[in-house]
Order: structure tokens, then sequence, then C-alpha cells
């Protein structure tokens, strides 16, 4: 398949949460493995597509990872559809690549069953008949083991198997009401799987992995109550698994037209509208009465939205993590946008 070049990058605007960002922090810096979660609807597809293309700009081979069977990485490149392989999707400035890697459920069960019991041709007979699916629907948790359980292989993967190793693995996580359960499942498998044997060691080594520095967990969330509020009780329940937060990534900062001041008079409707007509006349503008009442009501709309967006961001400050920013962007997200809100996070220290 043919590879994503970088098709260069285009100006981000400052945004009116650009005050929020900390920077990349010391322990996102240590870190190999980043799951990257959020609320649903916050982009957290494009926030951890555009962190591995971020991570490959000083030269590191970053594998993307899809764990929920959507094919969203795959149309974030806007390509066809990722194979249970690793595939390379994009190379960036200074020699970075990033490879992604879609994995399929029922692909993943056999590489369990070949790896730990040898079982390569009863696993395909398995297959034929439904039974491996059947398996993962009467029991659901199976299905985050098996995640989990090939997440830690291409972690830790040698150099003797002949296969890419990775210099940082970016998991485009399940969502925040699921990530605490997803992460810790091993922990539990252990404590059921008793005694000895390849599952508990297996066990054991996922979650000794998923506990350590070594692993990061990202929330993406947007400035509005509900994202910020769901964001707050993801970082108190990743805590009380022994989790660790990375960063919050604020994803669809509004681009800074105003100053606050200005923001909250506008907001207000406080504006002073014949200096605003005499202004686009100074600057060449022609704008009928009808166009000009639109211009109000749009300048007004966007201080609500802006001053909305500072209030919920000192909500979030409470929290104390590190914080990292991404621009609104006003066409949607193209494949040259991804580029785009790397270098934004480059910019703010992501290496």
């Amino acid at each position: 398949m043919p590879s994503t070049e970088n098709p260069g990058t285009r100006s981000t605007r400052a945004t009116i949460a650009d005050a929020l960002s900390t920077g990349w922090s010391d322990s996102s810096e240590r870190a190999e493995l980043h799951y990257v979660s959020g609320k649903g609807g916050t982009g957290k597809t494009t926030v951890a597509t555009s962190l591995a293309l971020a991570l490959a700009s000083t030269g590191k081979r970053v594998l993307l990872v899809e764990v929920e069977e959507r094919q969203g990485i795959a149309r974030t490149f806007d390509r066809e559809p990722l194979p249970y392989s690793e595939e390379l999707v994009a190379r960036v400035d200074g020699g970075g690549k990033v490879f992604a890697l879609a994995i399929d459920i029922e692909a993943a069960m056999l590489d369990y069953l070949d790896t730990f019991y040898r079982l390569g041709v009863v696993g395909k007979v398995m297959k034929s008949v439904g039974a491996i699916e059947f398996a993962t629907t009467i029991a659901p948790g199976l299905k985050d083991v098996l995640l989990t359980g090939k997440i830690y292989e291409v972690v830790t993967r040698e150099h003797a198997k002949r296969e890419v190793v990775y210099d940082a693995v970016v998991v485009d996580a399940p969502p925040t009401g699921r990530i605490g359960k997803f992460l810790d499942v091993t922990t539990a498998m252990a404590d059921l799987a008793g005694g000895g044997g390849p599952i508990r060691r297996q066990a054991e080594a996922v979650s000794e992995l998923v506990h350590s520095p070594r692993t990061v967990v990202h929330l993406v969330t947007l400035l509005e109550s509900l994202p910020v509020q769901e964001t707050l009780e993801a970082i108190d329940e990743l805590k009380s698994h022994g989790l660790r937060v990375g960063q919050v990534i604020i994803n669809r900062a509004e681009t800074r037209h105003l100053d606050d001041e200005a923001l909250g008079r506008i907001a207000e409707e406080d504006i002073d509208a014949e200096s605003v007509r005499a202004g686009l006349e100074e600057t060449g503008v022609e704008v009928d009465d009808e166009g000009f009442q639109g211009l109000l009501v749009q300048a007004i709309e966007h201080a609500r939205v802006a001053r909305g967006q500072l209030r919920a961001g000192e909500t979030l400050t409470s929290a104390a993590c590190p914080t990292l920013v991404l621009p609104a962007l006003p066409h949607g997200v193209e494949v040259a946008d991804l580029y785009d809100l790397a270098s934004a996070l480059v910019d703010q220290g992501v290496h």
C-alpha cells in the first residue's frame, strides 16, 4: 500500500486556550506506550494520529494502533481499510515513519492460542465453526485481554523476530467510559487465573507494563461542560486503578480574535456598531445593512462560545494535569490537517 508523504504544513492560528498549555511533561516524554482516550465525539482518533506524527518528527518509528474495529485510522488517512498487519501509513520530515495496525479480534485470538497453547490448526478449526466469536461474545472481557496482549507484544518486541521494533506506540483507545476497565482487565485476569501457567504469567506481564512509567493515558476533551466533567471523572478513575495520566489534550479550541475584555463585552451584546461600520469602510469592505447585522450576530455568537470555553478551561485546571491545546479547524480534518495538528503538538514540546 502506498504511504502518505508529508504534504507540508500550514500555519495554525492562536486559540483562546493557548495559555492553558503546559507543554509535554517529563512523564509523557519517558513513556513508550501512549493510550489516547476521551469522550465520544471529542476527536480522539484525530488526536491519536496527530500525536503519532508528532512523535515521529524526530526520526522515530511509531506504531498507531486501533482496537475498536472501526477502521477510523484508515478513514483519517483517506485510504483502504487496514488489514491485520502493520502497514506504513506516513513518512515525516526527519526520517520518521508511522505504521498502523487495526487489531482484528479473531486474528488476535488465533495468535494467542498459537503462542500459548500451540493450537494453530485447532484454532483455525475453531474459527471456521464460529467458536471464537462465541467465546468473545459470552466473555466480553476476553476481547480486552486479547487487545492489551497484542499491544504488549508490539511494545516489547525484540529485533530477533525480524519485525519492526517501535520507539513509541500510540493507541486509539476505548472512550473514557471504558478506559479504566479496559486497561486493568489483565490485573483481574491474573487474579482469576490463580497458580501459575501461561495465562497468569502473560496477564501479570501486561499489567506490569500498563502500570509502569512506560505507559501513560492521554485524555482528549473539548472545552464544553460535559466533556470536561467526563475528563475529570476519568482522571479520578485512572488514578484509582494506579494508572498514569499523561496529558489532557484540549481539542478544537476556538481561534482567538479578541482579548478577554472584548470577549466578555461582546458576549453581552455591548458592541459599538458605528465604530465597527467605520472600520469596515476604512478597510474598503462594503457590506449592506443585512450583511452588517449578520456580522454583528456572528461576533456575538463567537464571543459567547469563546467565553464558555474559557470558563470550561478554568474548571479543567482544577485537575492540575499537564495540558496541550489543538485549534479548531474551520473545514473539518483532511490529511494535510493532521500534519498541521502534529506541528502544533511539536511546538508545545512533543517529541
